[in-house]
């Protein structure tokens, strides 16, 4: 049987990947593409999307729980089964619709992980492939616990495809991931614990801000047991128990579900990549400015499987992935540029961040002014009774602009965006806190945070 050979053999069929390999074809070469699951990548089947449907439901819960007996009379009753259903047409139809379209522009496909055989030789569905240029956008998986049990504990897959929920679970890790289930959890009724080895959550979010977030999840009635490191999982009649070293003295929990949340890895496993001589890390697959392997000048990586210092995001994948069909096509005459990229928690209140923390913009070496303050006494707080608004910007003192800002509010994920904007374009704070904008708008509050 001859070997088939592809001018570009892409790996994975996230946005990352599916950008590149759309590029490629439109440029005229013969393009394959492999994936080990479902096609369409995590965002769309089970991540970003599905996630931001669930947590739409707990906002209505939110809103209506703090304006009752302000015109809301009757609390909303939540069916989970409904709301799983409605989730389902976000995602059922992603695999077929993404295989199809791929299809229709001439892209071959392989329902497999391959594994290289030498730097440009790839074993697939039992077969041999060969390639010019390969790209891995793999994206990330579960970090394995490695811990006794740690097959007992379920995943964030696992989580979006529940059919009921439990009476109670505990989450082993407080990052976003586990918070934002968390937060869904409990207020459909569920008993939450969450367990972090750090002292407290969301260890890479601004320490003020978090700590804030961390108050109003325990009015919500979620309860944490921080410097605690998980030891071992057990199977019992009807819960699960979970041991964890605290401060260096040994508990146990029970719940009726365990969720491993402790963070993602990339995806790279299954790849073998040591044959195709593309050198890798815990942090991914090591790449040059150009997203491309340090080893291996026929193999580009792109999306969270890279070794960046980029955040591992969707937008930021996508950003990354026109940089390597640039490269591609064009030889190596684009280096990677990421202009500071927001990223949000979706809890409720939301917590989001761009630029900066306090500590990072001290470590570089700033003179910057900080303003914050928790302004749950500004209108559009109040006109929802929310408890808890807040924000922290912080101003070089030199130029005027923005290095960092961080919100907590319900409106958090989409405000961010804005100051993303002024910084991304250089401006001066007083040029933003010229401007006029809507008003009564969350966006106009951004001016009052300067």
């Amino acid at each position: 049987m001859a070997i088939a050979h592809y001018d570009l053999f892409v790996i994975g069929t996230g946005n990352a990947g599916k950008h590149v390999a759309y590029d490629a074809v439109e440029a005229g070469l013969n393009v394959a593409i492999a994936d080990n699951r479902e096609f369409g990548g995590t965002c769309a089947n089970r991540g970003c999307d599905p996630k931001k449907v669930l947590v739409g439901l707990t906002e209505i819960i939110e809103h209506s729980q703090n304006l009752k007996g302000k015109g809301i009379k009757e609390l909303p009753e939540v069916s989970w089964s409904d709301l799983m259903e409605f989730k389902k047409t976000f995602t059922g139809a992603v695999p077929f619709t993404t295989e199809e379209k791929l299809k229709d522009q001439g892209i071959t496909l392989y329902h497999q992980s391959p594994k290289f055989l030498d730097e440009n030789t790839l074993s697939v569905e039992g077969k041999t492939v060969t390639a010019d240029k390969i790209v891995i956008a793999t994206g990330n998986t579960a970090l394995n616990l490695n811990i006794p049990g740690d097959e007992l504990a379920l995943i964030s897959d696992d989580f979006l495809e529940l059919e009921a929920l439990p009476e109670s679970i505990i989450f082993i890790g407080a990052g976003y991931i586990g918070m934002e289930f968390a937060h869904i959890a409990a207020r459909c009724g569920v008993d939450v614990t969450v367990v972090d080895v750090n002292a407290r959550i969301l260890s890479n979010f601004d320490e003020d801000l978090a700590l804030q977030l961390q108050k109003k999840s325990e009015e919500l009635g979620i309860k944490f047991l921080f410097n605690a490191e998980a030891k071992a999982i057990e199977k019992l009649r009807k819960n699960y128990r979970l041991t964890v070293d605290h401060n260096g003295n040994s508990e146990e929990l029970k719940a009726e579900l365990i969720f491993n949340t402790a963070g993602r890895v990339p995806a790279v496993d299954e790849l073998d990549l040591e044959k195709g001589n593309v050198a890798f890390s815990k942090k991914g697959v090591a790449v040059n400015s150009y997203m491309q392997s340090t080893t291996n000048p026929i193999v580009y990586a792109c999306g969270d499987v890279s070794d960046t210092s980029n955040l591992p995001l969707t937008p930021v994948a996508h950003q990354e992935a026109y940089y390597v069909s640039k490269n591609i096509l064009n030889g190596n005459t684009a280096e990677v540029n990421v202009p500071a990229t927001p990223s949000a928690v979706f809890t409720i209140p939301q917590l989001a961040s761009v630029g900066l923390t306090e500590q990072e913009a001290q470590k570089q070496g700033y003179d910057f002014i900080v303003k914050t303050a928790s302004v749950e006494d500004w209108y559009n707080a109040k006109r929802l009774n929310e408890t808890h608004y807040a924000y922290k910007t912080l101003i070089d003192k030199k130029t005027g602009q923005l290095l960092g800002a961080h919100l907590l509010g319900s409106e958090a994920a989409e405000t961010i965006n804005l100051f993303m904007m002024a910084m991304h374009s250089k401006l001066e704070v007083n040029t933003i806190k010229g401007m006029v904008f809507s008003y009564p708008s969350w966006a106009n509050d951004i001016k009052s945070m300067l």
